[in-house]
C-alpha cells in the first residue's frame, strides 16, 4: 500500500480500500439547512424505505390469535400470533402490569443477537441464557413491567422461534431476502409496524401516544429504523446500535443483518436519526464497547444535533453513555425515559 498524494493506492485487501473511501465519505442526502427540513423528512423517509425493500411488503388482515395467558404476582401475560404478511406469522408475549391504572405506556423490547426473545422475558431457556440476562439488563420486559409500563416483546425473524435455535440467531439466512430486494432491517421493521396496528386494535388497556420501542445490539439497530420509518413510535431508546457506519459495520466484522444496501451512500446513522425527529431520542452505548465504538456514537451525536436543532426539538434528544461494553444500562436509561414522558 502507497500512498499518492492523499489517495491511497493499493493493489491488497480490497477491503482496506472500502475502509479507506469511508473515512471521509459525505452522504449524499445529508441536510445541508438550506432544504425545508420538513420536506428533507418526507423525500429521506421514501427513500429509506426503497432501501429497506419495504415496498416489496403486502399488507394483509393480522389475523390476531391469543394462544395462552397467564399471570403472576406483577402481571398479566398474553402469548399471542398475528400475520404480517402473507405466509408469516410474527409471535409476541404482552406484560401488563398489575400495579397501576390503565391505560399503561406500552414498551416494545427488542432483543439483540441472542438466542430470543425469552432473554427480554428474563427467562433462561438455553444454556448460557442466565448469564446472557444478568450481565446486561437484558431482561427488558421484566424491567419496563417494574417502572409501570406493559411490555411486549417481539420475537424477531432470523431469531429465536422465528429462525433462530439453541445456537443463536441465523441471520445468515436474511441474505436471501436480498435477492429479492428485501433485507433483514426492512423484514424487522415491517414486522414493529404491524405489530403497533394490533396493539392499537386488541389492547385498550395501552396508551399508544407514549408507545416506546426499545432494543439493544441488533434490537437497537432494529429499534432505531422502524422510529425512522413509523411514526407512532413516540420514544425511540436504541442502545448499542447507533453509530457511523465507517466506525461500526465498515470497520468490524458484524452481523449479515445489518447491512443495507446504498444505504451510506445516502445517508449515515445521525442523518437517518433527523427522521425521528421532533419525536424523543434516547442514544445509549457502552463508553468500551469494541463493535460500535466511542468515537463514532460521538460523531453521530454531533449529527443528531444539527438535526433535531433544524425539527426545533434539541430537548427531545438525549445521550445515556454507560461505563461497560456491549449492553444495555438500565439504571442510568430508565430515569431519563421517565422524563421524556412527561413532555
Amino acid at each position: 500500500m502507497e500512498m499518492k498524494g492523499d489517495m491511497m493506492m493499493t493493489t491488497n485487501i480490497p477491503g482496506i480500500f472500502t475502509q479507506y473511501k469511508a473515512k471521509d465519505y459525505t452522504p449524499r442526502w445529508r441536510y445541508d439547512g438550506k432544504e425545508d427540513f420538513a420536506a428533507w423528512q418526507k423525500k429521506s423517509r421514501e427513500k429509506l424505505g426503497v432501501l429497506l425493500g419495504l415496498g416489496k411488503f403486502t399488507k394483509v388482515a393480522p389475523d390476531f390469535q391469543v394462544e395462552w395467558e397467564s399471570e403472576t404476582e406483577d402481571y398479566r401475560e398474553i402469548r399471542f400470533t398475528f400475520a404480517t404478511e402473507e405466509g408469516f406469522r410474527a409471535l409476541a408475549h404482552i406484560l401488563i402490569p398489575k400495579r397501576g391504572t390503565a391505560p399503561f405506556t406500552p414498551v416494545i423490547c427488542l432483543q439483540g443477537h441472542s438466542k430470543g426473545m425469552h432473554i427480554s422475558l428474563g427467562r433462561p431457556k438455553y444454556e448460557g441464557d442466565e448469564k446472557t440476562i444478568k450481565g446486561g439488563d437484558r431482561d427488558f420486559a421484566v424491567r419496563a413491567v417494574r417502572e409501570g409500563c406493559a411490555a411486549i416483546a417481539l420475537e424477531q425473524r432470523y431469531m429465536g422461534e422465528a429462525g433462530g435455535d439453541e445456537t443463536g440467531p441465523k441471520c445468515d439466512k436474511s441474505l436471501w431476502a436480498l435477492l429479492y430486494g428485501r433485507t433483514a432491517i426492512g423484514e424487522r421493521v415491517w414486522d414493529i409496524m404491524r405489530l403497533i396496528d394490533v396493539l392499537e386494535a386488541e389492547f385498550d388497556c395501552l396508551n399508544m401516544e407514549k408507545l416506546i420501542c426499545l432494543g439493544n445490539s441488533g434490537g437497537g439497530t432494529a429499534t432505531f429504523y422502524a422510529a425512522c420509518m413509523e411514526e407512532r413510535i413516540r420514544y425511540a431508546v436504541p442502545s448499542c446500535s447507533v453509530c457511523t457506519y465507517k466506525h461500526s459495520i465498515v470497520e468490524t466484522v458484524h452481523c449479515v443483518c445489518n447491512y443495507v444496501p446504498q444505504v451510506a451512500d445516502y445517508f449515515d446513522m445521525g442523518d437517518l436519526g433527523g427522521l425521528i425527529a421532533p419525536r424523543a431520542l434516547l442514544v445509549v452505548n457502552g463508553k468500551d464497547d469494541p463493535i460500535f465504538p466511542k468515537p463514532g456514537v460521538d460523531e453521530t451525536m454531533e449529527v443528531l444535533e444539527v438535526m433535531f436543532k433544524a425539527a426545533g426539538a434539541t430537548d427531545m434528544l438525549r445521550h445515556v453513555e454507560g461505563q461497560e461494553g456491549h449492553r444495555f444500562y438500565a439504571d442510568p436509561a430508565w430515569p431519563v425515559i421517565h422524563e421524556l414522558l412527561k413532555k
